[in-house]
């Protein structure tokens, strides 16, 4: 038993780092780890990763309010429409056969690798983005706060919806689809769109956490130390992020999710 539960703290340490290092993404690799190393279904993994997500994304999110660059409002918004949907994904999750679970997961792994590789390769190579219209979501430039507008709430409570279903049925925060959603909807800085995402990731996981504990699908010996462990891997990454190279840490973390993804589909099949 000791032996076991020092491994599920280290898996929750290295998501954590993961975390830490990456600004959001290692949170997405809960899951697979769980089902690979203690063989649980994607129906059982996916509450506890969401533990382990609320904690971290908690934390990080404290920060970010404390240091006045989390835009709350969008934040709330957004998350309250995710924790309206996640019930949807949780009860599909239960429906849903193990299979065709992990095969859609391993998709989701695939494109969010594919993507987090060309951004990190444009970022070394000095990419410079397309032009884009105006977003719907523009910070007022004498305030700087956001001005909202029914296209901007409307896009925003789209995100915030997607995200929530993703989290229910298959224990991702939904990280990869709020932080491309507030890129594209807003104007905001980077340390703002991840501050704001971290906000969002803690509210809709919290809410996925605390509905599986309460539907007792939640396996607290499990959670309770993984999450601890992502907590830990999580202070520890921001201690050591700035002495590595961003671009490259994304790109080997990109190589190795699609792996992982690989993985799963070969013991899907």
């Amino acid at each position: 038993m000791e032996s076991s539960l020092i491994i599920i703290v280290l898996m929750g340490a290295f998501v954590g780092l993961l975390m830490g290092i990456t600004g959001a993404g290692g949170g997405i690799l809960s899951v697979p780890l769980l089902v690979f190393t203690l063989q649980l279904p994607i129906a059982q993994a996916g509450p506890i990763a969401l533990s382990a997500i609320t904690v971290s994304a908690g934390l990080g999110a404290l920060i970010g309010l404390r240091s006045k660059i989390l835009r709350y409002k969008t934040a709330m918004l957004i998350a309250v429409c995710g924790v309206i949907v996640a019930p949807v994904g949780l009860w599909l999750a239960q429906r849903i056969p193990n299979i065709p679970l992990l095969l859609g997961f391993s998709a989701i792994l695939i494109y969010v690798s594919i993507r987090m590789y060309l951004q990190a390769r444009n970022a070394l190579t000095g990419g410079i983005s397309e032009n884009r219209k105006p977003p719907p979501c523009l910070l007022n430039p004498v305030h700087g706060k956001l001005i909202w507008t029914v296209p901007c709430a409307r896009s925003l409570m789209l995100a915030g919806a997607v995200a929530g279903l993703f989290s229910g049925l298959l224990g991702v925060g939904g990280g990869f689809v709020i932080v491309p959603a507030l890129k594209k909807y807003t104007d905001l800085p980077m340390k703002a769109i991840v501050a704001t995402s971290l906000g969002v990731l803690a509210m809709v996981s919290g809410g996925g956490a605390v509905m599986s504990l309460a539907s007792g699908v939640l396996n607290t010996e499990i959670a309770i130390p993984f999450a601890l462990g992502s907590l830990l891997g999580l202070i520890i990454g921001k201690m050591v992020e700035k002495k590595l190279s961003g671009p490259h840490v994304q790109q080997l973390f990109a190589v190795f999710t699609c792996l992982v993804a690989l993985s799963m589909i070969y013991k899907a099949t």
